[in-house]
């Protein structure tokens, strides 16, 4: 019950869950262009009617356009509660057109998941099913739902790509630089050290060797 809960909304809040997670994603230690490529598979997936296997479809695309598996999985917090609800609409919407559907409710859209977790759980529970209903679900609804979430889930995914690429690669420039400040700052320092240290107490070879592994 707290997972669930967490899902629609997650300890600290909203915001504090998109911080971790931008943070997470910008400490990944793959070059940009293929944390990119797991970003946008992660936003891709969120617009396909596998609620519930989102991380498993994201992983297996993340590996097939060779983007890093942990971006897509991140990245899948795009689909939330306050985000499905638009992606629903737009993809059921555009699907029903193409296919020359009459739209279905959102109403029904949740009826219809519904009755299929029910049917799912009826392989292991004696709860009765309607089959017909299922049925019904996936010509009105499911099959419309994955064909027009294709169209927006592309845009959506390249526009990811495109646009969290250059944040990463700023990103780990600048923390390069950091770092490599960090250790010119330390050598600089035992090189000090070493100066200011009498003559007579000069370390032995092995000394200086020790010194200059730590300053590595």
């Amino acid at each position: 019950m707290q997972i669930v809960a967490e899902s629609f909304y997650p300890r600290g809040g909203w915001r504090r869950a998109s911080r971790y997670v931008g943070h997470r994603l910008r400490r990944l230690p793959d070059p940009a262009h293929k944390i990119s490529r797991g970003i946008a598979a992660g936003v891709f997936v969120c617009f396909t009617p596998f609620f519930g296997f989102h991380f498993l479809i994201s992983a297996a695309v993340a590996w097939m356009i060779r983007g890093n598996i942990l971006a897509a999985l991140l990245a899948t917090f795009f689909g939330n509660p306050i985000t499905f609800p638009i992606i629903a609409a737009i993809s059921l919407d555009l699907g029903s057109r193409i296919l020359g559907r009459p739209v279905a409710q959102m109403s029904e859209l949740a009826q219809g998941f519904g009755n299929l977790w029910r049917g799912l759980l009826s392989f292991f529970t004696p709860y009765p099913v309607n089959w017909h209903q299922l049925g019904d679900f996936f010509e009105r609804i499911f099959i419309p739902y994955l064909v027009g979430g294709l169209i927006p889930g592309l845009i959506a995914g390249t526009a990811a790509y495109f646009l969290s690429k250059p944040v990463i690669q700023t990103y780990k420039a600048a923390r390069r630089k950091r770092i490599d400040a960090k250790i010119r700052k330390r050598r600089a320092q035992l090189a000090a050290n070493r100066t200011e240290a009498p003559a007579q107490s000069k370390p032995i070879a092995s000394d200086r060797d020790d010194v200059s592994a730590q300053a590595d």
